[in-house]
């Protein structure tokens, strides 16, 4: 990932207004400070919250083409993210980010599985324009993904072929990347 590209993470808390500081916000700061990677972190517990971050990184942030990930992380259950106690269904997130996310990988973290169809996965790049989708088959158990994520993450450093990309973190970190099930929909 070249020094202009960064990585925009919304995750997901029981109240904004408290402010703490999480595992995602410690892997955020490892990867800025050992490899130069710069994100923007937020944080949203209703789905309105979620368009409005989005949004705002869109039509304020001048330097929007320059996040290459999108990065989610957002409890749930099968195809669903759930904020505040409500699920929303993948179909109702690709309607949101609508053409919001021309060339955007959007990764989710293991706080839900990603199991789409071959259909699901069209569906949602086409209407999302976004470049592609990645996350994992198992959800959160014992085993966070946030190692995983951050190899993901520090190999767009060297490349922005994706499916290369995946490929090198499957042969650096195949026994968590079986794991996890990691899943990349294209």
């Amino acid at each position: 990932m070249d020094e202009n590209k960064f990585i925009f993470c919304l995750e997901a808390v029981d109240d904004v207004e408290v402010e703490s500081t999480t595992e995602v916000v410690k892997i955020l700061e490892q990867l800025a400070f050992e490899q130069g990677i710069g994100s923007i972190y937020k944080t949203c517990d209703t789905i309105e919250g979620l368009e409005e971050s989005l949004n705002a990184l869109l039509y304020d942030d001048h330097n929007f083409k320059n996040y290459e990930i999108i990065y989610l992380v957002i409890p749930g259950e099968e195809n669903t993210i759930c904020l505040n106690g409500y699920y929303y269904s993948m179909q109702e997130i690709a309607e949101i980010f609508e053409g919001k996310l021309k060339g955007k990988i959007l990764h989710f973290a293991n706080e839900k599985a990603l199991d789409l169809s071959l259909d699901e996965a069209q569906y949602f790049l086409d209407i999302t324009r976004a470049r592609a989708i990645s996350g994992y088959g198992h959800a959160y158990g014992k085993l966070s993904s946030n190692k995983l994520d951050r190899a993901f993450f520090s190999l767009f450093e060297d490349s922005d072929d994706v499916v290369d990309i995946v490929e090198e973190l499957h042969e650096k970190n195949y026994a968590l990347c079986k794991l996890l099930d990691f899943r990349l929909y294209y």
